[in-house]
């Protein structure tokens, strides 16, 4: 996690100030596999839909899962690491939920948000 929070750091805070892309990262637009939704009853169990960030995909695999209210507000943003049979969660406080908090809004302000969730939903 600790990583993935440095790396979307050092992209953000080079996507606001206007820069094309950081070394060796490159830029915020191509940063991870994937912005959806996965709708409630997606895996067994599942009761509540949430907004996925997919960093990367496979054995590991990591992401970013953002719990929302009806307005499309985060109420909770966890750090997902899954590996074969395996994961573990960390839900975000301090410097690193106001970063991804930031981020969610970029994707919400885009109608990304919004498009991801309806696609999901009618599918």
């Amino acid at each position: 996690m600790k990583g993935r929070i440095e790396d979307l750091s050092k992209l953000w805070d080079a996507y606001k100030s206007g820069k094309e892309s950081v070394e060796e990262l490159g830029n915020i637009f191509e940063y991870g596999l994937a912005f959806d939704y996965v709708a409630p009853g997606t895996f067994n169990d599942q009761k509540r839909g949430y907004f996925r960030y997919q960093i990367s995909w496979g054995g590991p695999s990591d992401e970013f899962r953002f719990f929302v209210d009806e307005n499309l507000i985060p109420e909770r943003i966890e750090y997902w690491f899954l590996d074969w049979y395996d994961g573990a969660k960390k839900s975000l406080t301090g410097k690193n939920l106001d970063l991804l908090l930031e981020i969610f809004d970029w994707f919400k302000e885009s109608g990304t948000a919004e498009a991801k969730m309806k696609e999901a939903l009618n599918d």
